[in-house]
């Protein structure tokens, strides 16, 4: 791996992460071009993390002090993962086009497949909210999208907790794909990769966005391979983000604070586990890293009351 190194941008990083921490290479192997390691999610009744092989069709699992074994396949090459209130594995579909949920019982519920009658392009992220409603990113994939997908629109939409009713929250995204929610919920990030940015939108008290509060968070480009894509956030609301050349992390006004240089080709993904929450893992192209961290990550599932 070429140098490693956490850069400092604001002495407030120091509160964050130690910059003379130790960033692991933890299995490399998976993905490819066509298609990353992918949507880390950390299973703490178990001590395991969780993450697609999209091009391999299969799900990874990784155990500290074990290494990285065969979960499932296929998966229908699957991305973005996350859980559920009952702690069940949400995760989004690529060959199939939709989300699902992988009940206690082994079976598998097709949560969302299709808006207003046509068929979702290829759900790529998704998160749930402490009520249980599920928010998920939906964009086009394709050179000429009007004429390969049902939607004419890249989609960002929110499905009730109770699966029965399905909002298209915002469809002016080039490439919407990571999201995710201020540890309050009272903001929701996004990011375009397409554009190299995370917007970020206030929520309203029926789930929704306010459309009016829409702006840009951070602007994470540069000359270094890298675009925004997975995205987490800690339980004092600074934002981590993939973005050029590593790991970018700001504080919740979007100030940089610094960025985790981890050596491999551009994250795709990150999540926070362990026990404490305090360990920082990340996807690449083909590649599982980790580093620790001083703040805990918000925990997934996000229970509340």
């Amino acid at each position: 791996m070429p140098d490693k190194r956490t850069e400092t941008l604001d002495p407030a990083l120091d509160a964050i992460i130690d910059t003379s921490e130790t960033i692991h290479d933890l299995c490399a192997g998976f993905g490819g071009e066509q298609g990353p390691a992918e949507g880390p999610v950390w299973w703490k009744e178990g001590g395991y993390l969780l993450f697609s092989d999209i091009h391999n069709n299969k799900r990874m699992k990784y155990e500290p002090g074990k290494g990285a074994s065969l979960f499932l396949e296929p998966t229908n090459r699957a991305n973005g993962l996350t859980r559920d209130l009952s702690g069940r594995l949400v995760a989004c579909e690529h060959d199939s086009r939709r989300v699902t949920r992988l009940e206690l019982d082994g079976s598998l519920t097709v949560i969302c497949n299709s808006f207003q009658g046509r068929q979702l392009n290829r759900p790529n992220d998704v998160v749930v909210k402490s009520d249980g409603s599920i928010y998920f990113t939906d964009p086009w994939t394709s050179p000429n999208p009007p004429q390969q997908w049902d939607l004419q629109f890249s989609g960002v939409y929110r499905l009730s907790a109770d699966l029965g009713s399905l909002t298209l929250l915002v469809d002016d995204f080039t490439l919407p794909n990571g999201l995710a929610f201020s540890p309050d919920e009272s903001v929701l990030y996004i990011n375009d990769t397409r554009h190299g940015h995370i917007r970020a939108f206030d929520m309203m008290p029926n789930g929704t966005i306010a459309r009016a509060s829409d702006r840009v968070f951070a602007d994470l480009r540069g000359a270094e391979p890298g675009v925004p894509d997975g995205m987490k956030v800690d339980v004092e609301g600074n934002v981590y983000c993939g973005g050029a050349g590593g790991i970018h992390i700001m504080d919740k006004t979007g100030r940089k604070l610094g960025r985790i240089v981890h050596g491999a080709s551009a994250t795709t993904n990150i999540a926070f586990g362990g026990d404490d929450w305090k360990t920082l893992y990340f996807t690449s192209r083909n590649h599982l890293g980790s580093v620790r961290v001083k703040i805990p990550g918000v925990p997934v599932p996000n229970r509340r009351g």
